[in-house]
């Protein structure tokens, strides 16, 4: 059954004055599709200050918040998260920070399992 389908229509398109309508319906459906799309439109956001930021706040020297709204943020501790950190850095290679096609760096490790991890944490995985 299927080898004979598969036989009307090979003969269907092979035909030259069947295959020029084809064409032709294809062609009127595809710029009438591709007048009707809108492009998405480009919004440009800073990876490289997101992660200074998310490491002044939380990861340098002279934190801008305390340990413990770190811990009410992330729902465990600091040395538990950093260790987190390099165990999913060293397995793996999703997180690592890399450029783009257009050669802008992506996010970097500490934003990617931040967002991982708060998406865990509250329980926001769809």
């Amino acid at each position: 059954m299927a080898r004979t389908f598969f036989r009307k229509l090979l003969t269907y398109v092979s035909s030259e004055d069947d295959s020029d309508v084809l064409n032709e319906e294809a062609d009127g459906q595809s710029s009438r599709h591709c007048s009707n799309r809108q492009r998405r439109k480009f919004i440009r956001r800073d990876h490289t200050q997101g992660h200074e930021r998310l490491f002044r706040d939380y990861f340098a020297e002279n934190l801008v918040y305390p340990s413990n709204l770190f811990r009410r943020r992330f729902r465990m501790s600091h040395p538990l998260f950093l260790c987190i950190l390099n165990e999913v850095e060293s397995y793996e290679p999703y997180f690592v920070q890399r450029r783009n096609n257009a050669g802008r760096l992506g996010l970097s490790l500490m934003q990617k399992i931040t967002a991982a991890l708060r998406m865990l944490a509250y329980e926001d995985v769809r």
